[in-house]
């Protein structure tokens, strides 16, 4: 019994024992003992109301408690359990990282190892129970392969392959035609750690002036611990959604070198909460609008019943929609890295603290840039980090540009999952890119449409068809991404006609005829020189 009639029942249990108007049951026979105030010793009578009292309030609480169970209150919520223990666990990085900044900030480093291990180990149990081994397995596999195999490409050749293997693996045994949130998720982000860990540990034993740049500063000259290897994976506010960051970054933090104030705790709780903040926005606005803009709607009746322009208008407003569920988790998890310190980036020119060396988001120009390359440069930066420093650039060998983007893409696509929709979402991205910088070199190249770009009064006009078209194809794109299956994503992609496909491929062939007609061949030549 639960709910209302699960208290109503406690109560009127709880009445009868205190009034004496409900009669005793008899334990043995379940009938009612008719009993007056003179037949029977008045303590047992009182001992037999205690003990059905006792009994009643006992039961009543534990049916109240029932009631505030965490699938309950999900379901009053319109969410899922795995949704409400995933969101709670975000924000339980809160109260870890001011307990870090209390007490462990300038403490001995095996502390703080030890305290990021706990607390995401207790993180991976509340929400995925015993399946937590699976991260443990593959971080305890990751230290003998780092120790057994040294600075070698085979060490970063075979974590390459054990690590994406076991997640495709699990992805393949877990795969059902929904989302659901379960121990791939965070297994995900711990593989792009565990590969970048590898191959900067390899770097750290190449000589520095063979390295770019950018490869000193995450090369790794030591020999991480296990407890270190550890504590860098299990850091409580980045192991279930992000963002990426480096071995080397992690144990600035252990030895408190990210603070803007050395020698004492960084002044970061503003920042941090300006990051809480706005992700409480977007939360709030998820929460209230995701019963009005689902994906089901895109396979229901009524979607494809409707007109040609209301079902483009709807998968816009989908598309710019369904991501702030993304964006929400990012900042509230930025705003965790920055009260911890791990955020610090240093100063600008101005002397002023930075602290967007974890931002997964960059809101002002996800929100008003037009392009989808700068979506792209605004959303999950971090992981676009990762993917460009040890995927994409590592494949300079192919000497072909296009080829290594197509390939990083590839996999960004079975880093996802293995659901058809990952690979239609990433290819549409590959040739959306491609066609974008395709017509912005031919605005930039030609005379006539550079002018025609340039008029003034023209420019909100521009921005408006600019922004339908960058989120009608947004939405398009997350279709795939979303409904997985093919089954699914091919009815909706036929409701619209596959007018991504058809508008993007067509200008994909087009636009290099008509830059044989616009762009003067003096222009041509000088690019050619």
């Amino acid at each position: 019994m639960g709910g209302s009639a699960a208290n109503a029942y406690a109560v009127g249990g709880l009445r009868a024992g205190i009034g004496g108007e409900a009669p005793a049951l008899c334990p043995h026979s379940g009938r009612a003992e008719q009993r007056g105030p003179w037949g029977t010793p008045g303590a047992k009578m009182a001992s037999a109301a205690e003990g059905d009292m006792e009994a009643e309030l006992t039961r009543g609480l534990r049916w109240g408690f029932q009631d505030l169970s965490l699938n309950k209150l999900a379901t009053s919520l319109g969410a899922s359990e795995q949704a409400l223990r995933l969101i709670t666990s975000i924000f339980l990085g809160y109260p870890f990282a001011l307990f870090y900044r209390r007490y462990l900030f300038y403490k001995d480093s095996y502390l703080i190892h030890l305290f990021h291990t706990f607390t995401g180990l207790s993180i991976a149990y509340y929400n995925f129970g015993a399946q937590l081994y699976h991260s443990l397995l593959c971080i305890l596999l990751q230290f003998l392969i780092l120790r057994l195999m040294g600075r070698t490409i085979t060490a970063v050749l075979t974590t390459f392959c054990v690590q994406m293997g076991y997640l495709l693996a699990g992805y393949y045994n877990t795969a059902t035609g929904t989302y659901d949130i379960k121990w791939t998720m965070p297994h995900c982000v711990l593989t792009l750690k565990l590969i970048g860990l590898a191959i900067d540990y390899y770097d750290g034993g190449k000589d520095q002036k063979s390295l770019s740049s950018e490869q000193q500063i995450y090369a790794i000259r030591g020999v991480p611990s296990l407890l270190e290897v550890a504590g860098f994976s299990y850091f409580y506010g980045a192991f279930l959604v992000g963002p990426q960051f480096s071995m080397n970054h992690y144990m600035k933090l252990v030895r408190g070198e990210l603070t803007d104030v050395p020698g004492k705790i960084p002044n970061s709780t503003i920042p941090a909460l300006r990051r809480l903040a706005l992700g409480l926005v977007y939360l709030v606005g998820y929460t209230l609008l995701s019963p009005h803009i689902t994906e089901d709607y895109l396979l229901s009746d009524d979607y494809e019943n409707g007109s040609f322009w209301f079902r483009c208008m709807y998968m816009l407003l989908w598309g710019k929609f369904v991501l702030y569920k993304y964006v929400t988790c990012w900042l509230v998890t930025e705003g965790v890295c920055i009260l911890t310190g791990l955020g610090f980036n240093g100063f600008d020119e101005n002397g002023t603290a930075k602290w967007d060396a974890c931002a997964n988001m960059k809101v002002w120009l996800f929100e008003t840039n037009p392009r989808f390359t700068g979506t792209i440069a605004s959303f999950n930066i971090n992981t676009n980090a990762w993917v460009a420093r040890y995927f994409f650039k590592r494949l300079k060998f192919l000497g072909n540009k296009v080829l290594s983007q197509g390939l990083s893409l590839l996999f960004l696509a079975l880093w996802h999952g293995l659901h058809s929709g990952y690979l239609v979402c990433f290819q549409m991205e590959f040739l959306i890119v491609i066609v974008e910088r395709q017509a912005a070199s031919l605005i930039r190249d030609s005379p006539v449409l550079s002018r025609l770009a340039s008029i003034t009064v023209l420019q909100p006009l521009y921005y408006l068809v600019q922004q339908t078209i960058h989120w009608l194809f947004m939405g398009y794109s997350m279709t795939a991404f979303c409904l997985f299956t093919w089954d699914k994503w091919m009815k909706v992609y036929k409701s619209i006609y596959f007018l991504g496909h058809v508008f993007f491929l067509s200008l994909l062939f087009i636009l290099p005829y008509v830059r044989k007609v616009v762009v003067p061949r003096k222009e041509k030549l000088k690019k050619m020189e």
